[in-house]
Order: C-alpha cells, then structure tokens, then sequence
C-alpha cells in the first residue's frame, strides 16, 4: 500500500527524471557567446595576451587609444576602454566582457572587406579540413577557393560528417565576428563565421565552430545560400596528437555518434545515431563492457574504445 511519504518520494524522483531529460534536450554544445573568452580588466600584475591585443587594435581603429600595441592590459588601455563605455551610456568601469565587445563590433560600420568575387558556375559544396585547418569552396566538384580556419579544441572538438547550411545571418552573436553560417549538427548550435581573434586561425582554438577571417566570411557569404552541402573532414574521436575523450552519459558530439554507430553495428544500440549520449546509449555501453568483463558501467573509456575497436 502506497502511503503519502512513498507517493511524495516516487514524485520527487519523477520530478528529477523529468529535469534530467530535459536538461539534456535542451542542451547546447556551441552556445551564443561561446567564442567569448575570458574578461579583461585592469589588475596587478597586469593581463596580457593576444585577445588584450586584439582589444588595442580595435580601440586605436575607432579612435580611443593612442598607445603602443603591446598586449598588455594597462592603464591606458583601460581608460580607452572607459571612454568606449561611457559614449555608449554603459558603467565605465574599465572591465571588457561580451557588453564590450559588442559595443565594439557595432562600432565598426563597414564591412571589413570590400572585395567581391563572382559566384561559383557550378553547383556550390563547401569541405573543411579539421586536420588541415583549411575551408575550400567547391563549384561542381571543383576548388574554387580556399581559406585558413581555426577549428574546435580537442576538449570541444568540430563536429565531424556531412551536414548543411541551414540559416544565414549578419552580426548573429557577440564573438562570431560579421557573418554566420548555422549548420544543422543535431547535437548543438555549430557554424561557420567571423571572429574578433584573428590570432587563433589556423588553430585548434574554438568550441566547435568554424572561425575566419571577418573579411574572408564576409566574402563568401553572398555566395553560400542556405542549403549548401558542409563536410566537416577528420578524425571522429578528436584532434590528431591527442587521446579519445572520456564519455559519459551526457556527453555530445562526433565521438558519441560514431560509439553509436559501431554499438549499433554490433546490436548493443537501437537508437539513432545523433551524437547524443542518452539512456539507450548508456545501456548499450553496459551491456558491452559487461561482455568484455569490464565493470557494468556507462564509462567510454580507453578498455571501452579498444572492445569497440577504436
């Protein structure tokens, strides 16, 4: 017989399951923003770095800082910073987050690049190379034209395999520089865009996404309408040089979808192949550990990778 302190607990529990899940449908690999690094501000010992040069290149363009560029979050740098805040009626308190850039970029007017190249004749395909670092335009199988990249760290890694460009738009979000190309990864928000660190591409140095050049995706944009074919190239379980990513019930991305793909090679999963590490997953990895004597337990790890053969 139920009595009200068990029907309490059984709603309880309920209520967590139902937070789990959707905490988990609703979750985000490449959130907006999620170019944006850390915060700058003024402090002893002072910051430095290229994102703090970057800043300094930007504030002496529009006007507010006549110092050295030198990478050094300063004095000086911090009153250009104020009087960037102040003229846009924003607290002058000399800190740089996502506020501040994007007062930044819409400072910046024009668009970087005035160049314009004609369309492709043929029919337009895009691949990029996660190995490479390189993003190539193709017009009817052919290379059209080729751009240096920055793509995912090894931690958030691109998302390997063939998708396409589902939506296009200007100034999308603070940190993806002019211009955004949102592909239809069904894992999480990815694109190709612009960014305001240049230093980084050519990298492995962002959240997933795709980052060029301002002045490159500004010129590719009017010729990639929505639709266009994406292949994201490259190893599906992570950047050369570096371990397969310990997975878990949670966990997104190509490395999930390819332990998915061999799990249902083998008939431990029936679900589909979505990159997302979800309770028919977990039971798949449990069920494989157990039959390669590992202990039952949703872990990917490396004894994991090796009884899939990865």
């Amino acid at each position: 017989m139920l009595t009200c302190k068990k029907i309490s607990i059984i709603i309880f529990l309920f209520m967590i399951c139902m937070y789990t899940q959707k905490a988990e449908a609703n979750y985000i690999v490449c959130p907006i923003n999620c170019e944006q690094e850390r915060n700058l501000y003024y402090t002893t010992p002072n910051m430095t770095g290229d994102d703090v040069q970057e800043l300094q290149v930007q504030l002496k363009h529009l006007g507010y800082y006549q110092g050295k560029i030198n990478g050094i979050y300063d004095t000086i740098t911090m009153e250009a910073v104020k009087k960037v805040q102040v003229a846009h009626g924003v607290k002058p308190d000399g800190i740089v987050n996502v506020t501040t850039w994007s007062l930044l970029n819409a400072n910046r007017g024009q668009p970087v690049s005035q160049e314009k190249i004609p369309p492709p004749p043929g029919k337009v395909s895009i691949v990029i190379d996660t190995v490479n670092r390189t993003l190539t335009i193709f017009s009817d199988n052919e290379p059209y034209r080729q751009f240096h990249v920055a793509v995912g760290k090894p931690e958030t890694p691109s998302p390997i395999g063939n998708w396409v460009v589902l939506r296009k738009a200007m100034n999308w979000g603070t940190g993806f520089g002019t211009r955004w190309h949102g592909l239809n990864v069904p894992w999480g928000i990815y694109g190709i865009h612009g960014t305001n660190k240049p230093y980084s591409i050519g990298g492995y140095e962002s959240h997933g996404c795709i980052r060029m050049h301002n002045s490159n995706v500004e010129l590719i944009y009017p010729i990639i309408p929505v639709g266009t074919p994406v292949y994201i190239i490259g190893n599906p379980l992570g950047v050369p040089g570096h371990t397969h990513r310990l997975l878990r019930r949670g966990e997104r991305g190509s490395d999930v979808a390819e332990v998915q793909r061999i799990l249902k090679k083998r008939g431990y999963y029936t679900g589909n192949i979505d990159g997302i590490f979800g309770w028919g997953m977990t039971e798949g990895v449990k069920k494989l550990r157990l039959d390669h004597g590992l202990s039952p337990d949703d872990c990917v790890d490396l004894d994991t990778y090796k009884a899939l053969g990865l």
